[in-house]
């Protein structure tokens, strides 16, 4: 029995070619679209079955990583408990969508913090860092050096701040300029 044919390319993703690039594929999710990353020589039929996988792992990916808004509440509860004990307790914490050029947000008025879905693929000690960042916009608004002081009490941030500018830098880059 042979193959089916691959299903047509979504809209929403963007192929990026490499001539560098020998073997290898890989794919991101940018906001809403999704990145894949792949060698120039491969044919059009290659093209939508490798698309086709990697939206397939990626889905499988987001499914083992996705964390409630209950658990990202209560894992918020914990990281202010042990890091922040001088930090009110937010009212809610969730995952929004509509955040494409910030990892979180925090309203302190009503102490409501979101966090961007785009880090719902990243390491947990990530996710931690922003919502440390957010948790210290709970008593300190601006980024002075009394929040950053509140901030740098969790022991990954400058390695999650690194982690985290390397994802924003990458995703301006252009693959066809190496």
């Amino acid at each position: 029995m042979a193959d089916s044919p691959p299903r047509p390319i979504p809209p929403y993703v963007d192929i990026r070619r490499s001539k560098r690039r020998k073997r290898t594929v890989s794919a991101y999710r940018d906001g809403e679209r999704v990145v894949v990353l792949m060698p120039d020589r491969l044919s059009a039929t290659e093209e939508a079955r490798w698309v086709e996988t990697m939206l397939a792992r990626l889905d499988k990916q987001r499914s083992r990583s996705r964390v409630s808004d209950e658990k990202l509440l209560a894992r918020a509860h914990e990281l202010a408990c042990r890091h922040l004990p001088e930090v009110p307790e937010p009212a809610s914490v969730r995952w929004v969508s509509n955040q494409n050029r910030r990892w979180g947000s925090c309203t302190p008025a009503d102490r409501s913090i979101r966090l961007s879905t785009r880090l719902q693929s990243m390491p947990g000690w990530v996710v931690d860092y922003v919502l440390i960042h957010e948790l210290a916009h709970l008593v300190e608004p601006a980024h002075n050096a009394a929040f950053w002081a509140l901030v740098h009490r969790y022991p990954k941030a400058e390695r999650a701040e690194g982690y985290l500018e390397g994802i924003s830098a990458a995703s301006s880059l252009n693959p066809e300029d190496f």
